[in-house]
């Protein structure tokens, strides 16, 4: 799981750092403009005020006159910029500087072109030396004083493009930092939550693991309930794991119960085998056990046909397109007389009670000839000898019912949860049948389950009965319905 920490952690820092990366870009460029805007707004309004400051005196005085600077320099100090004023011809007038006569700057006279270019626009507002009266690039506004229609000269506000950007690098020093240190802990939080998300997938690696070795026992429990996807993971794993462990316990129970099976068969010819060929057994007494091991032979036989009937049977119930619509009623009567002659020799009377009209259901014919004929084998086998087997057919809630009824012996109360396992055998079926493997009943259930429908037994005062019921075909839904 290394790989996936190491995988989230990298997604989580380049997600992390793109984010950052265009947000800071995004940050930049629209804080820069709206820091070179406001600086913008901010010098134009010195600029105005220094044209009123400029008018207002011009009245009594030239624009050179000491009060003039007295008024521009406390300005130009609190906007930090430098702000001087020139004639219509741009010679400087009067400056910002507070000496008694700046030669920085005063006499100068500003070129041509720049006067030209305050004169068209009106405002003027450049990143520009003047045309080097600045011996580096200064953020400049500038405007004309105008008296009415004559033009008295033009005022130049001034700064530092250094000065400006200055405040805004220290400000986003302090954004990096703090983004870096967001950025370092979404990384950390990112890798512990990675961590404690994998958590359950390890666990989930180590038991498929244990799963490859055959240990089915093994289940993936979480610290604390998850309702999240890692959550439906883990319970569908479990819910897996339930399923192979029944599998598993099945197979083996299989394994065990056909071995038992073919075990008393098996030992019983490979004995009576041996004893004829190492003369143990008389001569006069081969032929006895020669039918023995015919016997025992055919009953292995029966075993193995059985269990193909089994496998094809379970497989013809699920196929859904080998199922069609038939009279139940007369299937019910041809599995009947197939029974006459064994009813018959043992003294049964078979009572058929089945309704006039025909009861048509839809399902796999031969998988229910195959369960009518079990269940019938398996009443004939018990019933007490004179007595009569009673079968049954109705219709009820949509289903077709049939019952098959025998009296005689029983069947033990501690069995019957279990008569319809794979070879089981109660006492009274191994004292009585000798020629039975324990599949008929299981047949039975499988069948009808793949139908999805059910079998259910009751035995008691020595009558048992079975019930199965069969789903009715659409058209004797409709028939039932247009009765009504």
């Amino acid at each position: 799981m290394k790989s996936i920490y190491l995988r989230n952690f990298l997604a989580t820092a380049l997600l992390v750092f793109f984010s950052f990366a265009i947000i800071g870009a995004a940050f930049f460029f629209l804080g820069r403009g709206y820091l070179i805007s406001s600086t913008r707004e901010r010098m134009s309004a010195s600029a105005d005020e220094v044209v009123r400051s400029a008018l207002a005196v011009s009245k009594q005085d030239s624009l050179a006159s000491w009060n003039l600077r007295l008024t521009i320099s406390p300005i130009a100090n609190v906007t930090k910029s430098h702000i001087f004023i020139c004639d219509q011809d741009g010679l400087v007038l009067s400056c910002s500087d507070l000496t008694l006569y700046c030669t920085k700057h005063q006499g100068k006279t500003l070129d041509p072109s720049v006067i030209a270019a305050v004169s068209a626009d009106g405002d003027f507002d450049s990143l520009t030396t003047l045309m080097g009266f600045y011996p580096e690039k200064q953020y400049v506004v500038a405007k004309p004083i105008n008296s009415g229609d004559e033009l008295l000269g033009y005022v130049f506000v001034a700064s530092d493009s250094m000065d400006i950007m200055s405040g805004w690098q220290t400000f986003l020093g302090v954004v990096l930092a703090v983004a870096v240190a967001v950025m370092l802990v979404a990384i950390l939080m990112s890798l512990f939550f990675s961590k404690k998300m994998a958590e359950p997938l390890d666990e989930l690696s180590l038991a498929a693991r244990k799963f490859a070795l055959g240990d089915f026992s093994v289940r993936v429990r979480p610290k604390e309930h998850r309702d999240d996807e890692i959550g439906t993971l883990l319970d569908s794993f479990n819910l897996m794991a339930d399923s192979l462990e029944q599998s598993e316990n099945k197979r083996q129970e299989f394994i065990a119960n056909i071995s038992h099976e073919l075990r008393t068969p098996m030992t019983t010819i490979a004995g009576f085998a041996d004893g004829i060929l190492d003369g143990t057994i008389p001569r006069e007494q081969e032929e006895k056990y020669l039918r023995k091991i015919a016997d025992e032979t055919r009953r292995l036989s029966r075993l193995v046909r059985n269990m193909l009937n089994l496998s094809q049977a379970e497989s013809d119930a699920v196929d859904i397109s080998k199922r069609s619509k038939f009279d139940l009623s007369e299937l019910l009567l041809q599995c009947l007389l197939s029974f006459e002659s064994r009813a018959k020799d043992k003294g049964l009377d078979v009572d058929p009670q089945l309704p006039e009209d025909p009861i048509i259901v839809f399902a796999e014919r031969d998988s229910i000839t195959q369960v009518i004929y079990n269940l019938t084998d398996n009443a004939m086998k018990f019933a007490s000898p004179g007595s009569t087997i009673t079968i049954r057919l109705y219709k009820k809630g949509g289903k077709a019912y049939v019952s098959i009824k025998n009296i005689g012996e029983p069947i033990p109360e501690d069995d019957l949860p279990y008569i319809f396992d794979r070879f089981h055998k109660s006492d009274r079926s191994r004292s009585m049948d000798k020629d039975g493997v324990g599949l008929g009943l299981y047949l039975v259930k499988k069948i009808l389950n793949s139908h999805g429908e059910d079998v259910a037994v009751s035995s008691r005062d020595r009558v048992t009965v079975f019930v199965f019921t069969l789903p009715l075909a659409p058209a004797a839904k409709k028939e039932k319905n247009e009765r009504k």
